[in-house]
């Protein structure tokens, strides 16, 4: 059953604080130690390719775990979590269950990728991604809600996908593209209905590397607000690189807000790729140029093999970052990606409690 529309809601909470979102799905999941089997499960024990790198599948094999993930970032702060849905479409899962032609001398184009929308594996294990993603994280705000007295809220992960709309992989012929937008657009449409039907109350099209990628999804979740007649709030969050750019479509951020500015997003923000040091020019120039919240949620640092969680930031390093990020009035959300556990989260939450949240002029 589709939640109702929070807008309101939240906004009224943006108006009094910064909202705390959480932190790395991928990095907490790793210091559970499973194994491929576990991610397995008896359910995929006989798949021919490795699932231990797809998280997602975790919702279906391992629900307990990823059910405990959302319970310990919300007991740490956090108002918003995101579904564990990062890869949850066809096209995306297709690495994980299809062979790759491109192991036998041939190439992935359109009609490679005609084939996974049309696959009916694919398709019913992308709508159960989704909707139990959004189900586990729904019971778990609900319940910590009802425990705690505070309101929380589902955000339903819509990720960049494993193609681009922007680029071709072919050095002889730059007008070749591995998939059609249309394509994109009917995986993305799929993934939404899925989360609407779990129960999440926000959508966030995040870690954009591709612009072209994040308008299917953007198309994709108006298509399906009209078809269902209903509204959520939308988050969009891009990575950038050191230059400040969108990696794959190479658009800066006052052109990444230009280009979504029409969709009326709740908030518009950046994530992954950077570390707070190195995000806050570009967070700085989106924050001025934005006309809605901003939100941040920057990975721990650059990846360091060497480090207990794969970066380097620590949770008191990550609450003066952030803590900074908010006095100097830049965000209306802050949060953790790659790198950030709940010790990092339930620390940011603590470094951004009590400080103005960033004035918007809608």
């Amino acid at each position: 059953m589709a939640q109702p529309d929070y807008t309101a809601e939240i906004e009224k909470e943006l108006s009094q604080r910064i909202m705390v979102l959480d932190g790395a799905m991928g990095t907490t999941i790793r210091t559970y130690g499973l194994d491929e089997a576990a991610a397995r499960g008896d359910r995929y024990a006989n798949n021919d390719k490795d699932l231990l790198n797809n998280g997602d599948i975790l919702s279906i094999t391992q629900p307990q775990v990823i059910s405990d993930i959302h319970k310990r970032f919300y007991e740490a702060g956090s108002d918003i979590c995101e579904t564990n849905t990062f890869s949850a479409t066809g096209i995306a899962q297709s690495e994980f269950f299809v062979e790759d032609p491109r192991e036998k001398g041939g190439r992935k184009d359109p009609e490679f990728f005609q084939k996974i929308l049309e696959n009916d594996f694919l398709n019913e294990l992308a709508w159960e991604m989704n909707v139990k993603g959004s189900q586990l994280a729904r019971k778990m705000a609900d319940d910590i809600g009802s425990d705690t007295g505070v309101k929380r809220y589902v955000a339903g992960a819509i990720g960049p996908l494993t193609v681009s709309l922007s680029n071709s992989p072919d050095a002889e012929d730059a007008s070749f593209r591995v998939v059609t937008f249309d394509q994109v657009l009917e995986a993305y449409r799929m993934q939404v209905r899925g989360l609407i039907e779990g129960g999440c109350d926000i959508l966030m099209i995040e870690t954009i590397f591709d612009s072209l990628n994040a308008k299917a999804a953007a198309v994709a979740v108006q298509d399906v607000f009209d078809e269902q007649g209903i509204r959520l709030p939308v988050i969009i969050s891009a990575a950038v690189g050191l230059g400040g750019e969108t990696m794959i479509s190479a658009q800066k951020v006052e052109a990444l807000w230009n280009a979504f500015a029409h969709t009326k997003p709740l908030a518009i923000g950046l994530n992954c790729s950077l570390g707070p040091d190195l995000m806050r020019p570009f967070l700085e120039e989106l924050s001025e140029v934005a006309g809605t919240y901003v939100s941040a949620y920057p990975n721990a640092g650059l990846p360091n093999p060497l480090a207990p969680t794969g970066f380097d930031l620590e949770p008191p390093h990550m609450k003066e970052f952030m803590k900074d990020f908010a006095t100097s009035g830049l965000i209306n959300f802050a949060g953790g990606c790659c790198g950030n556990t709940p010790e990092h989260v339930r620390a940011i939450a603590e470094g951004v409690r009590g400080v103005a949240p960033r004035r918007v002029g809608r």
